[in-house]
């Protein structure tokens, strides 16, 4: 618990909710992970609803959702994965401006699409910041509450609310539908793409994969066909993006996500576009996906339809 007045209490911390927000950037080089939203659109799509700056920590909610009291009045906004929700006993949306009362109960029910949730309030989640940002990483213990998931009896400070919110009659306007089962991300050639056999990238390219139970927000092992790399190929260990697609020995697939090491020596066969990141934050374990490659332009134009998306909405 921060030395602020708690504004919220957990009563239920659901399966994973850590408090998170646009990332650690700048210390990579030193072994520190980025972390932050797994879903980055869902976490400034929430902020916006309540008129945070895009950087002002949420709580990412994930598969299963937590319980909250709140003990201030707030103005919250939920987005992302599909999820019913209550406000004590009535049925509220998310996508739109929610005002709970003192002593008011939010609960999230069953959940139909998508597998992340961001909750805003409005002035942010206050944890101490580390290095530049309130983001859990669950590995290291750094950052958020304790360096951990959301537990029961956990209280929450958030910040004065000063920005201007989106307009109500505007907020459930945003356009994006949520991953249900899986999804096709686009990607471009990775920088070890050209030592692997075309036939072991035509498969990439064409399979279906499966998201493994053991997969993480440090990132995504997949069930499928394995690719063959060359024999006795050993790298120098590179920094590492999210998305990026990596093949280990045994001829397995790695997707890299918000979590991920710094650095690593599997070579990178592949590295998904960064307008496709959010739909891959999206995705649970036991969901499928498949990649589709694209060129540089693509990927740019991809982007800049993204963000074009994002201001108008």
């Amino acid at each position: 618990m921060t030395s602020a007045q708690p504004g919220l209490i957990v009563e239920d911390g659901g399966l994973l909710t850590t408090v998170q927000d646009t990332g650690r950037w700048g210390y990579q080089h030193y072994g520190v992970s980025v972390s932050g939203a797994m879903d980055p659109a869902a976490h400034r799509r929430a902020n916006r609803l309540v008129g945070n700056p895009p950087e002002a920590a949420t709580l990412e909610i994930t598969l299963v959702g937590p319980v909250l009291r709140f003990r201030t009045a707030a103005r919250i906004g939920v987005s992302g994965a599909a999820f019913e929700l209550r406000l004590d006993a009535r049925a509220v949306s998310t996508d739109t401006l929610l005002h709970p009362e003192p002593g008011q109960t939010l609960a999230f029910g069953r959940r139909t699409a998508g597998a992340r949730a961001y909750l805003a309030a409005a002035g942010g989640i206050l944890v101490p910041v580390v290095l530049g940002s309130r983001s859990t990483h669950l590995r290291s213990g750094m950052g958020g509450l304790e360096g951990r998931a959301l537990r029961v009896g956990d209280g929450l400070a958030v910040g004065s609310s000063r920005g201007v919110p989106h307009r109500e009659s505007a907020a459930a306007r945003w356009g994006r539908s949520m991953p249900l089962g899986g999804a096709r991300v686009r990607v471009l050639p990775g920088p070890h793409a050209g030592l692997f056999d075309p036939e072991m990238l035509r498969r990439l390219e064409t399979a279906r994969y499966t998201i493994r139970p053991e997969s993480d927000r440090m990132g995504y092992r997949l069930d499928g066909a394995p690719i063959a790399g060359p024999a006795g190929l050993s790298l120098l260990s590179q920094g590492m993006p999210v998305g990026a697609v990596q093949v280990v020995p045994s001829g397995g697939v790695i997707v890299a996500m918000a979590d991920r090491q710094t650095a690593g020596g599997y070579p990178r066969v592949a590295t998904v576009i960064t307008a496709d990141i959010p739909v891959l934050g999206q995705l649970a374990p036991g969901d499928w996906i498949e990649f589709q490659r694209c060129d540089p332009r693509t990927a740019r134009e991809a982007l800049v339809e993204a963000e074009e998306e994002r201001e108008s909405t």
